[in-house]
Parts: C-alpha cells; structure tokens; sequence
C-alpha cells in the first residue's frame, strides 16, 4: 500500500487494490470522494441501505491519514467534556461523550458482522499528569467526565515506566489495525454491490438540481449526493478558514526487556505523548506518538523524530526502532468536529472533517451521521456537529489567530525568500524555496545531483510551500496542501500539482 509520504508507516504492509471495471456513465445515488476510513465507513453504511455507491479514491484505499494513524480507539477526546461544556452546554457535552461509545460500538459491530480479521482489542486506557500543571489539567478533564457521566477512575500505579503525579484509569477504550479493518469494510461493501475507483482525482463539481456533476481525472461523474470524506474539499469554502492542518509524528520501537505495557497510554504534555502496543508478524512493537506542529511550520521536521525518540528512550529500555513516519490531521476552531451539509452548498453535498487526534472514532460516527441525513435528513448528531454552526464565543478567538497565521504566511513567504546565482549554491540532499531571476521556486538536489525544480505556488489559494524534510515533500502551511519531489499532489484541497519546471541532471545555469 502507498500511502502520503517518504517514510513507511507500520501498517504498509498490507497491499490490495480494489477497483473493477465500472460503468461511470450511471447516476449513482452517492459519489463518496476519499478512500480512508470515513469514506469507506460511510460508502459500506449507505451500500447497506440499499444505496448505490461508488468510493472516487484519488490514490489507493488507506493512503492519506489511515494509512498514518496509530488507531487508537478512545471514547474521550482531544476537546475535554468540560471544554465542550464551557462552549455548547452539559446537554450537547452529553450528546458529545455518547459520540464515542456509539463509534467504537459500531467498529465492534462491523468486525462481528463482516468477520474481519483486523486485531481489534478491548482496553484500558491511562491519562497521567507529569507536573503540577498536568495535575491541574488532569482533575478538569476528570471534573467534566463526572459532569456527562463518562468513567474515569484516580489509580496508585500504571503499567508505564514514566514517573507521573497523579493518574486515571479509563475503561473500555481499544485499538486495531486500521487497513486490515477498511480492507474488511471494501470487500463487503463490493459484495453488496458497491463500486471503487482508485487513481481517480475529484477536481471539482457542478451541483444541479436533481444531481451533482463530479468533474474528475477519469471524466465526469455523476450522483444524486456527494460526500468529501477528504478531510477538506477542493475550492475556497468557509471549512479552508475554520480547520488547521497539523502534522503528527510516530514511532513504533523494540523493547529490550520485553515490558510492553499492554494499555493505552496517554501524558498531558503540549503535545501530549501517547502510547499502544501492535504485534506485526509476531514482533510486539511499542507505537509512541507526539511532537505534532502546524503544517508548514517546523523548521526542521527530521528533528521531530529525533525528539519523539530521545524522549521515548529516556523512559523506555528501547532495542530497535522499526518504523518512524508522519501523518495530517486538522484541528476545528471550535473543538468539535464538522459533519454534515457543506456551508454554502445547495442540500446535496456533504463532508466530515475537523476531527483533531480522534480520527477513528470521528470517522466511524460519519458514516453514520451521513447516512442518516442523507436516508432520512436529520441525525441524532446533526445539530452537534453542524458544519454552518455559528459560534460567536467558541473558537473565536482560535478562529482569528489561525487566518492571521494564514495572512501572515501569505504575505511573509512572497517576501522572504532566499536569493540564488546559480543552483550550484543548493548542496545535494538540501532544498529550498528560492527566487531566481525573479520568479519563485521550489528546489530540491538529491544526493546524485539531479535537481528538481517547480514554481513554489501552492494553486490551491496562493501560499507559498515549504520543505519537509522528514517526508520528502512540500507542504503549504495555508491549508495543508502537500506535493512530492515531482510536484504530484499528495494531500488537497488542492486539485492541481505544482507546477513543474524540470528534473535537470547535473547541470547548472
């Protein structure tokens, strides 16, 4: 499986294509755009009703997000229940704690259902606070679980070997292997006669008045309703100015000991470190996660790992670390996920995106929220997670100071860019974005000298990319655009890649 970047993530290992041969001319009753676990979740959830479905997947099954998370299964979340209280009311912060039951029982239900081998496990989890801050933080978080009847329970000890002040121990929670577990949900949602089609770009769409026209690499197609489970859509629509997109980084390492703690693990850092354990071809591999930034600005991405790894070897007897990779995920103004009718469109669009380090559950629940609205139009969430909710409290301030970054960067990156004479000044295995003869690019030498030159414009809305390191890729700090070497899209909403000038062999101006 290929997934959005250089490094290879534990789960790549699973590889299969699923498209077939598909007669594209038909109108479906719902195109979903993206092939991670909320498309594919929601594809199988409407096949199931009697739908006609087809995933549109402009890479393969599992290659963005999916393909990079570290499929935790957690019924309490990034947004604390008394933060969700604070912003929207104990009723909502009710409806919001039930969220995560709801989804883990629906990924409990599926395995049953469709027997799929994807090593899901029941377990505790452990939140312990590592310093008086931390302590302040951890009696909130457990304050605001009382409030919505959410269990948490103050322990003496915890299977980790990281000091803490004080912890709580969370029944119930769970992890899995995530493409073992959308592998599952394909192969019944084409035997209930679904449609896939990898490698197929969604560049845009025409919503008419009894469908929408989708405009894509493999030519138009057409559906009564579209979802984007893409995290963002392609275009300029208010989710680009009320999401943020952040990188996160994990590792999964060795133990000379043999002392996994077989537990979900999780401190109150900022960023927070979190820990599982996943057996891979009869290896137990501890996964630690951590180090998350805005994307587009961390200036040295491969240090992310050097630091998610010297800490994880300050507290654990680490042997070998097997796999170190990064992944994207975006960060709602308000704290709380968009699910729901796309703002501004007219009924029959829809998206799922805003879900912060929750994806697996929030990705789950679409599917079901979608479903609903689209088969019945309401959902017992819908409200809750309204993509046009306006609120002029929460977020607000979060709200401006994201789009000032965003203008900020905008403006900053047409200025500041590093001058060159000759690309002979770039050394092998470096890149940078440069201006040239008064235009603008992105150039990247690898180590055999060959030069890869692109014009350094995001054309999603203009921002300039950066260079990341750890990835092997540019990423646009405005909206989470992410391009390779080649300057092929990796990550949207832009539907165009950057423009290419040449790979040049060794050769100077």
């Amino acid at each position: 499986m290929y997934r959005d970047g250089a490094r290879k993530s534990i789960w790549q290992e699973e590889v299969r294509k699923f498209s077939a041969e598909t007669d594209l001319s038909q109108i479906f009753d719902v195109a979903i755009v993206g092939g991670g676990i909320t498309g594919v979740s929601t594809a199988l959830k409407l096949q199931e009703s009697g739908k006609k479905c087809i995933i549109l997947e402009a890479a393969n099954i599992g290659f963005g997000t999916t393909g990079g998370t570290t499929a935790h299964l957690n019924n309490f979340f990034d947004t604390t229940f008394n933060e969700a209280i604070r912003d929207f009311g104990l009723e909502k912060a009710r409806l919001y704690a039930e969220s995560g039951d709801d989804a883990i029982e629906m990924i409990e239900d599926r395995i049953h259902r469709y027997n799929i081998s994807c090593d899901f496990t029941r377990k505790s989890a452990y939140l312990f606070a590592l310093d008086e801050k931390q302590q302040e933080q951890l009696k909130n978080i457990v304050e605001g679980a009382d409030k919505v009847g959410h269990e948490m329970s103050y322990v003496n000890e915890t299977p980790f070997p990281i000091p803490f002040k004080e912890a709580v121990v969370i029944p119930g929670q769970g992890h899995f292997h995530p493409i073992k577990y959308i592998r599952g949900l394909c192969e019944a949602f084409i035997k209930l006669g679904g449609s896939v089609q990898e490698n197929c770009l969604c560049e845009g769409h025409d919503e008419q008045k009894e469908y929408v026209v989708l405009k894509t690499s493999k030519g138009e197609i057409k559906a009564e309703n579209v979802v984007y489970a893409t995290h963002i859509p392609p275009g300029v629509n208010l989710l680009h100015f009320t999401n943020a997109p952040y990188r996160c980084y994990a590792m999964a390492f060795t133990l000379k000991n043999d002392r996994y703690p077989w537990a979900l693990g999780y401190d109150l850092c900022e960023p927070y470190h979190y820990y599982r354990i996943q057996n891979i071809e009869g290896e137990n591999l501890l996964i630690a996660g951590g180090e998350d930034h805005k994307t587009g600005h961390a200036e040295d991405t491969g240090e992310c790992f050097s630091k998610l790894e010297n800490y994880v070897r300050e507290y654990f007897d680490v042997e070998t670390v097997y796999y170190s990779w990064s992944s994207q995920y975006y960060e709602p103004v308000d704290g709380l996920p968009y699910i729901g009718k796309l703002p501004g469109s007219k009924e029959r669009i829809f998206v799922a995106t805003g879900f912060r380090g929750n994806g697996m559950i929030f990705g789950t629940l679409s599917s079901q929220i979608l479903h609903d609205l689209i088969v019945t139009g309401e959902s017992k969430y819908g409200n809750l997670f309204n993509p046009s909710r306006i609120k002029p409290i929460a977020g607000f301030s979060d709200f401006v100071k994201e789009n000032a970054t965003v203008a900020f960067d905008f403006v900053k990156d047409k200025i500041f860019k590093d001058k060159v004479e000759s690309f002979s000044e770039i050394g092998e295995g470096e890149a940078k974005v440069i201006r040239y003869e008064s235009e603008s690019y992105a150039l990247y030498k690898e180590i055999d000298g060959t030069l890869h030159l692109l014009r350094s414009t995001c054309p999603h809305a203009g921002c300039e990319v950066r260079w990341n390191s750890a990835e092997l890729s540019w990423d646009c700090p405005c909206h989470g655009s992410r391009f390779n070497v080649n300057g092929k899209i990796l990550t949207g909403p832009t539907t165009r890649n950057l423009q290419k000038v040449f790979p040049y062999q060794k050769h100077d101006p």
